[in-house]
């Protein structure tokens, strides 16, 4: 299934994309939002189970928010990717890097990102992001499919000032208002045959920047979610981002980075694409 939640900003409702790319409202099958418990094996089972023709359509073209509601953990592995790890001058980890990405820097796959006030150095990075469907501790590899619920497109907007050159942890240049757009479905493990050789990609106005595969990645989807288990507890909608290929803006020469009327384009095979202008801090894109 491809889920995904729909309607303006604070008042989306859940929805399904049905194979002839019609938007149905499954509000009346779930109840309430769709994060939480409403990502759990069982509620997904009876998900799949509702004749899809009984579902009503949407008419129009509505905002597509986050696929995604309101996660209680947002968590990001860093240096996934030997080459995007070349690219920073870094070594490749030994272990996954980890750190968090504030929830509430969520948006929709076609919201506006908002540039930080003062900001000269944010950049991009397309990712594939893990959405748990369990309460998930202590498990191993090989339990790691019974607690996901699904994959979505995630870019992993950077503040590389913050992030880099001001002192402390990673998460002072990731959770910046807008930094999170998500979606835009929630495509469940079912529909993903092999989540290790899905293609990447993303452009910046029409140029591509980033190429890859996560057949590339340094950790894999098991050996993340059973690694971040052993630090923590993982809740159902949780969302862990697993990293980025290389063709960031930091590691061009010389580097490029977001300004005001960029647009970014990303997808990943099987999960779909965004698309999301670039505007400067003011009060009212605040």
């Amino acid at each position: 299934m491809k889920l995904l939640r729909y309607g303006e900003i604070g008042h989306e409702k859940p929805g399904l994309l049905d194979h002839d790319g019609k938007i149905r409202d499954i509000s009346g099958v779930l109840s309430g939002d769709l994060g939480g418990d409403n990502l759990s094996p069982a509620t997904l089972a009876r998900l799949a189970g509702t004749p899809v023709d009984s579902l009503p359509v949407v008419n129009g073209s509505p905002r597509i928010g986050a696929c995604v509601a309101r996660p209680c953990n947002f968590i990001a592995v860093g240096l996934n990717y030997a080459d995007h790890a070349a690219e920073s001058n870094l070594p490749v980890p030994k272990e996954p890097i980890l750190f968090n990405k504030a929830p509430n820097c969520i948006v929709g796959p076609y919201d506006t990102v908002v540039l930080p006030r003062g900001s000269e150095k944010s950049d991009w990075e397309v990712e594939i992001a893990i959405v748990i469907g369990s309460r998930t501790s202590y498990i191993t590899e090989s339990e790691v499919p019974a607690h996901v619920a699904g994959y979505c497109v995630c870019n992993d907007v950077s503040e590389r000032e913050y992030q880099i050159e001001r002192g402390g942890q990673w998460m002072k240049g990731k959770g910046c208002a807008t930094f999170g757009p998500l979606g835009p479905w929630l495509v469940t493990a079912d529909e993903i045959p092999d989540v290790g050789k899905l293609g990447m990609w993303l452009d910046v106005n029409g140029q591509r920047c980033q190429t890859g595969n996560t057949d590339t990645m340094i950790f894999n989807v098991a050996k993340i979610v059973s690694y971040i288990s052993h630090f923590m507890v993982l809740e159902p909608g949780d969302v862990i981002t697993t990293g980025t290929p290389p063709g960031v803006g930091m590691g061009m020469k010389p580097p490029k980075f977001l300004k005001p009327g960029d647009v970014m384009e990303l997808g990943i095979e099987g999960l779909g694409s965004q698309k999301q202008p670039v505007v400067a801090w003011s009060k009212a894109a605040a």
